[in-house]
């Protein structure tokens, strides 16, 4: 029985050391910072505003805004049989923009793609709501 528990604590520690050692806060970097809809991938945040005429894509790791500075990138809205693209250019600190005439209603399906200077490309799929 001794050993069991000694068994017990010895995982449960274990376990505890190596989330303390790994784990790391996300807190408020998946919440919409420009009432978009925020999607992470490979540890990069990507948030996604969604307007008739402007689609903006904002870039952050861990909270801290990412240069767009030569990035290059791509939206394709999909809702149906419309289908809408735009050229995603760098507008600003850590945001690009597509300009033109977009579906925006909910549902629509948004794939961004993005390729930021020094970085492997990322495709991004969002879902309007």
């Amino acid at each position: 029985m001794k050993r069991a528990i000694a068994i017990i604590v010895s995982c449960i520690a274990v376990t505890a050391f190596a989330q303390g050692k790994d784990a790391h806060k996300h807190g408020d970097e998946h919440k919409p910072k420009h009432g978009g809809i925020v999607k992470e991938v490979k540890e990069v945040q990507y948030e996604l505003v969604a307007k008739p005429d402007v689609i903006t894509i904002y870039i952050e790791d861990h909270g801290k805004k990412l240069d767009t500075k030569g990035a290059t990138g791509k939206v394709a809205l999909r809702q149906g049989s419309d289908r809408s693209e735009g050229t995603l250019v760098p507008a600003g600190d850590n945001k690009l923009e597509a300009k033109g005439k977009f579906n925006v209603a909910p549902g629509t399906t948004a794939i961004v793609v993005v390729k930021r200077a020094g970085a492997a490309e990322e495709t991004v799929r969002f879902t309007l709501k």
